[in-house]
């Protein structure tokens, strides 16, 4: 009997000792296998679970102004997000954060449990770095901040629509943000880095790529000027009751655009009153039927041709004729009128007389040849090449009509590059939103003699004499001349009784033009309404300024005769 249960005894302990010899042995071979075999395929596994390639944010490149004062550039901001999961499991409450964001908290939580079967939801992109620190301080689980970055523009209101915009993603949307976008956005780098279970980083492993940030781009707007045009031009809208002004200046030496100003305008970095009216550069995008001030232009195609002496009279008597049965008038009988005369007293009937001297259409010719019905070399995203088409041979009135600056519609900066013509002697420079080297300043296209562009500045001279229409344009110590237009609104049933707009164009200093600039002041209904009355008065104010700006020297007490170029 004891030796049966010895036997019996010794047999169970040699079993157990077996079982335990056979699962350690399995241990071993486990361990063996995971930390041999399987070792390279658990750490990816595992790399995979816990490390992470995340992106480096490339800087926007900047936008500057001619003197490298910044126009747009990109601050950091954190956006706030969360991870579902986390914050369902742990039940987190989320009145707090609803307040500080600004949103209710049942939208919070209807966000969250929508995305409940994933790991991440924004709750709210680029908050104030203020906010975001409080929302760090709530140590809410489940609920994280990330860093983005967002365009800020330094002007605001001033130049926004030269500028454009970004979106949430800081991609182009508006202006020159989404003309030159490629060029300003940058190529993201990237670095590895290990994260913890609630997608925490831990620590940076290793830098895959550097970030390249975007190119800075420098227009040809110069600040200051910049805001002394958009200073002037709103007050001149807001005292005139105006529906909105547009205004370009350029230096006719290269054709540069030194400032671009539209009123009225928001402000970019509050984007709560943002409105699509107040979003377009009307200098570029709104078309209108420019007037008188295209007299001189049509005064050029007609000495062009060479047919018309400079000493001839025409007999505007009794102020009106008929053409085609329609009627051709100006606001008072000027009896005989010559060339100067007729551009310094604005006559219709004058011009009228002038081109039926001539072959059909010389005057469509020359508004097509100054940049009329095209766009500009502006490159800036919708803009218009307003409508030009050259009326038919037999179509005597619309010809006639379209020497004066009606049948046709042009934007503000056309009309400037169109008068640049004139300062450069006769020729038509591609207008730039770029800065230029001067190597890059192209020669220009002749488009009329120096002699006609000669003798077209000296008509316009008359302008700003005494009795002309465009006397309050003048600026002391400097010679000017220029050009003022005022025309009818178009309505439903033809053109409007009391709706206009006014424009004034002009060129300083007159005896070597720097600059050039044109004045669209829309359907002012105060008192006055005439584009020397309105639009006049901002020209001397902007103009004197930038005439200071730029250190050019008066030139209104040299006898010196206007320079041919």
């Amino acid at each position: 009997m004891n030796a049966y249960y010895s036997s019996y005894f010794r047999g169970r302990y040699v079993f157990v000792i077996a079982l335990i010899a056979i699962g350690f042995l399995a241990l071993m071979l486990q361990i063996v296998k995971l930390q041999v075999w399987d070792r390279d395929f658990l750490r990816d596994q595992g790399d995979a679970r816990m490390v992470r390639v995340v992106g480096i944010p490339a800087y926007r490149g900047m936008i500057t102004d001619r003197h490298n004062e910044p126009l747009a550039v990109t601050t950091p901001l954190d956006s706030v997000w969360a991870n579902p999961q986390a914050v369902l499991a742990k039940k987190a409450n989320l009145k707090a954060l609803a307040t500080l964001l600004d949103i209710p908290q049942a939208t919070l939580m209807n966000k969250i449990k929508e995305r409940a079967h994933t790991e991440f939801v924004y709750l709210k992109r680029q908050i104030n770095p203020d906010i975001a620190a409080q929302v760090k301080d709530l140590k809410l689980p489940g609920i994280f901040l990330q860093r983005e970055y967002r365009r800020y523009y330094p002007t605001g209101s001033v130049a926004t629509q030269i500028i454009g915009l970004t979106n949430v993603d800081e991609k182009g949307s508006e202006g020159l943000e989404l003309a030159y976008d490629e060029y300003l956005t940058g190529k993201d780098g990237a670095k590895r880095v290990l994260k913890d279970r609630l997608g925490n980083v831990i620590a940076d492993i290793e830098s895959i790529s550097e970030p390249e940030d975007g190119g800075v781009l420098t227009l040809s707007i110069d600040q200051r000027l910049q805001y002394l045009a958009y200073r002037e031009l709103a007050e001149a809208v807001e005292q005139n009751d105006a529906d909105a002004g547009s205004l370009a200046i350029l230096d006719v030496t290269t054709g540069e655009v030194l400032a671009l100003a539209n009123y009225p305008s928001y402000n970019p970095n509050n984007r709560t009153d943002r409105k699509p009216a107040y979003m377009r550069n009307r200098a570029l995008t709104d078309v209108y039927e420019p007037g008188s001030v295209i007299k001189p232009i049509s005064m050029a195609a007609a000495l062009e041709t060479g047919k018309i002496p400079l000493n001839i009279s025409i007999d505007t008597s009794p102020g009106s004729m008929y053409v085609n049965g329609r009627v051709v008038r100006d606001i008072n009988n000027y009896n005989t009128l010559d060339l100067t005369g007729i551009i310094r007293k604005s006559s219709n009937v004058g011009m009228t007389k002038l081109i039926f001297m001539l072959e059909p259409n010389i005057v469509a010719g020359m508004l097509r040849k100054v940049g009329f019905g095209e766009p500009t070399s502006s490159f800036f995203p919708g803009e218009r090449a307003g409508e030009f088409v050259v009326p038919k041979v037999r179509d005597i009135f619309g010809q006639a009509v379209q020497s004066f600056g009606y049948g046709f519609s042009v934007t503000t900066l056309q009309l400037a590059q169109a008068y640049a013509t004139f300062g450069a002697g006769g020729l038509k420079r591609p207008v730039s939103l770029l800065k230029l080297d001067p190597e890059q300043v192209p020669a220009g296209e002749r488009v009329m003699s120096p002699e006609t562009a000669h003798a077209v500045m000296e008509m316009m001279r008359s302008v700003l004499e005494p009795g002309g229409s465009g006397t309050r344009a003048r600026i002391p110590g400097y010679q000017v001349v220029g050009k003022s237009g005022t025309t009818r609104k178009l309505g439903p049933n033809g053109y409007l009784a009391d709706s206009h707009r006014s424009v004034f164009a002009g060129l300083v200093p007159a005896s070597k033009p720097k600059f050039v600039m044109v004045v669209m002041i829309d359907d002012p209904k105060g008192k006055e309404y005439y584009g020397g009355a309105v639009a006049a008065p901002i020209f001397a104010k902007v103009m004197a300024g930038a005439l200071r700006f730029f250190a050019v020297p008066p030139d209104a007490a040299l006898p010196t005769p206007l320079v041919k170029q």
